[in-house]
């Protein structure tokens, strides 16, 4: 789903400064040592719109598919009310600071505190999932992705929180992200204070049946935050996560690779703190760092495949490091995309 300029459609670059063809892939089965990642990064292209309801300040924490030969994307909106979801899709890039943004707190999914979602769709069913905070781990159901209004009422993914992510154990969690294999389905989360943890299920279970739940990472808080998101890439056994992380410089990403779900997380890119993007390596940047986001992937099914044959596309929460607030939720967070520039430890795996 990210396209090139003969690839069904345009890529930011080709949208916003003009088409220079495909990156260059190495062949092989693994990126040499000392490779890491270099973006640019296009203007925002998702901010708030006029809301007769509220003051909306920010957009954030996007989750993104192409189907039916738009995208589709999926945001928390941070306004005077509170946090919500809305939704928004267009044809292309270029046509995202126009598309209409829709709150979701009109449809089943109701009103109330919702924010950090996924979309997905769960093949085996035949549906598509939205996964969210509201508090817990939350999922509604559509069978038709382009109408907002088609979501299902919340349900819990779990039906009595676990204890490791309450007093003493943790101090709760956020986040959540699903992606499954042949096998099970594993549900990944952070919890603000430098753990990763993972439930799963089997796939036939699913949305039902988490349990399990470890720490499958344990870091310094600034160093292992929040936003953690989860990939598998094409024609290989390798599986990425990234994770939001925080310097004096701003938010970054760091980058893992796994060969399982339920595997061991090892750095997956050279560069300090296995950085993916952040200050350091994206060009044109316009936020104080690089924040929640979702790969623009190349399927849409529950197994959350990228291709590393095609530019890789990441749509991230940027804000203007000249405005400063007193309150987190006016924070005037926006959208807008990276592209990776050349070669990369996930176009190494490319095999044509």
């Amino acid at each position: 789903m990210t396209f090139g300029k003969c690839i069904l459609g345009i890529t930011i670059a080709t949208a916003l400064a003009g088409c220079t063809g495909i990156n260059s892939m190495a062949n092989g089965a693994a990126a040499p040592a000392s490779t890491a990642f270099h973006w640019t990064s296009s203007p925002p292209l998702i901010a708030p719109q006029p809301d007769a309801a509220q003051t909306i300040y920010g957009m954030k924490d996007p989750s993104i598919v192409y189907a039916n030969g738009k995208y589709h994307v999926f945001m928390t909106t941070a306004g005077s009310k509170g946090w919500g979801l809305a939704y928004t899709s267009f044809e292309k890039w270029t046509d995202a600071q126009s598309a209409p943004i829709v709150p979701l707190d009109k449809s089943p999914m109701g009103p109330g505190y919702r924010a950090a979602p996924q979309v997905f769709y769960f093949a085996p069913q035949k549906k598509w999932y939205l996964v969210y905070q509201g508090g817990d781990p939350l999922y509604s159901t559509s069978d038709d992705i382009s109408d907002p209004m088609s979501w299902s009422a919340p349900k819990p993914f779990f039906p009595v929180a676990p204890d490791i992510i309450k007093p003493p154990q943790g101090t709760g969690w956020l986040d959540f992200w699903v992606i499954c294999d042949d096998r099970k389905c594993y549900l990944f989360n952070t919890d603000d204070h430098g753990r990763l943890l993972r439930s799963d299920t089997t796939l036939s279970e699913f949305p039902n049946g988490f349990r399990n739940t470890v720490a499958v990472m344990t870091e310094k808080t600034e160093d292992l935050f929040e936003a953690s998101n989860t990939y598998r890439i094409a024609n290989t056994d390798t599986y990425i996560t990234l994770v939001e992380a925080m310097s004096p410089k701003g938010r970054y990403f760091r980058i893992w690779k796994s060969d399982r779900l339920d595997g061991k997380w090892e750095p997956f890119s050279s560069a300090p703190m296995n950085m993916f993007a952040g200050l350091d390596n994206v060009e044109q940047r316009w936020s104080e760092g690089i924040s929640h986001g979702e790969m623009v992937r190349t399927n849409v099914d529950q197994t959350m495949t990228i291709d590393p044959c095609r530019p890789l596309e990441y749509l991230f929460q940027g804000n203007d490091p000249a405005v400063h607030v007193d309150d987190y939720i006016k924070l005037p967070y926006r959208l807008g995309v990276i592209t990776a520039k050349g070669d990369n430890p996930v176009s190494a795996l490319c095999r044509r």
